[in-house]
């Protein structure tokens, strides 16, 4: 069996060449650039909370580390560092050295792509656990934020929403998709794409950002209560792909749209004056930015069907304490 330095050096230890010093000491030494602001997230992925443990190892390493990536999109910061804890059942660093040595390929290689150093971490055994703390910068005073939503902007989604929550609902025998919907609904929940471009493009239009995780009903209303505002959302405006399209207006497929979870898609708020600079954006990056909605005085969000009636959803999104 492989001790826990072996699997560090075997699987994990990667030249860094703008790190101090990485892994290998008690501490990671980093040196941030000049007049930047850190910004610090980390996840925990459990397994049986977060993903089934027959999950492809690849794709499991390529979102933990998406996720994170996903926390520095939403703040504008350019993401630079990571460190990476795993516990490990005896059994799967005993007789499945290919698991570790896939999970190691999908997250490296999505860091590579992003220039992320893995510059330390833990490794233990027991029930399978990953946590990942990630570190960016952002130029100072320029980090997006959830306070920041001012009464008049607009709100904004990138992307579409609902497709891994569907996906979810497949694995769960719950829906019937054919193989081409259920492999795209697959690659929305096990191979998220970080919006870290759009991100740092939003600094300066953006007023407020928030990464959806839990849910659109629920992280937006996030930068509700911390902006102390209100807003109005329209569900026919919500975007989503012809695969959802198909099971709406289903309950099953509002809550997967509104409150389904694991979009890591942007939720923003701007100024109507913005709008052009907005879609201008949306052009050269060649993803949907779609307006949803308005920020309003008050407090509560509002969803509104095409006939101007509320509509009521009745899990707002996903709560990791809930029974």
């Amino acid at each position: 069996m492989s001790s826990e330095f072996e699997i560090i050096q075997r699987y994990f230890k990667r030249p860094t060449n703008d790190t101090i010093l990485g892994i290998g000491d008690d501490a990671a030494i980093i040196a941030p650039t000049a007049k930047m602001e850190l910004a610090i997230s980390t996840d925990t992925l459990v397994s049986g909370q977060h993903f089934f443990e027959d999950v492809d190892p690849y794709k499991l390493g390529y979102k933990a580390i998406s996720v994170n990536l996903s926390d520095m999109a939403a703040m504008g910061a350019r993401p630079r560092w990571v460190t990476l804890s795993l516990t490990l059942p005896k059994k799967l660093i005993e007789y499945n050295e290919v698991w570790l040595s896939e999970f190691a390929r999908g997250f490296h290689e999505l860091a590579q792509m992003h220039h992320v150093a893995l510059i330390g971490g833990d490794t233990t055994s027991g029930p399978l656990n990953i946590g990942v703390q990630i570190i960016g910068e952002i130029e100072s005073g320029q980090s997006l934020r959830r306070d920041g939503a001012k009464s008049g902007d607009d709100i904004w989604v990138s992307g579409y929403l609902g497709d891994a929550a569907l996906a979810l609902k497949f694995e769960l025998q719950k829906i019937k998709l054919t193989d081409k919907e259920a492999e795209l609904c697959m690659s929305a929940l096990h191979m998220p794409i970080a919006r870290i471009e759009l991100g740092q493009l939003l600094t300066g239009l953006a007023h407020s950002a928030i990464d959806i995780s839990d849910g659109l009903m629920a992280d937006l209303g996030h930068i509700l209560v911390s902006s102390r505002s209100a807003a109005i959302i329209q569900l026919e405006a919500v975007p989503c792909s012809e695969v959802l399209k198909r099971f709406l207006p289903s309950s099953l497929a509002v809550q997967c749209l509104l409150a389904g979870g694991d979009d890591y898609e942007l939720c923003f708020t701007a100024p109507k004056k913005n709008r052009n600079s907005i879609e201008s954006i949306a052009q050269k990056l060649k993803i949907p930015l779609t307006m949803i909605g308005e920020i309003t005085q008050g407090e509560g969000l509002l969803v509104m069907d095409a006939e101007g009636r509320e509509i009521t959803v009745e899990k707002r999104g996903y709560d990791h304490f809930a029974s």
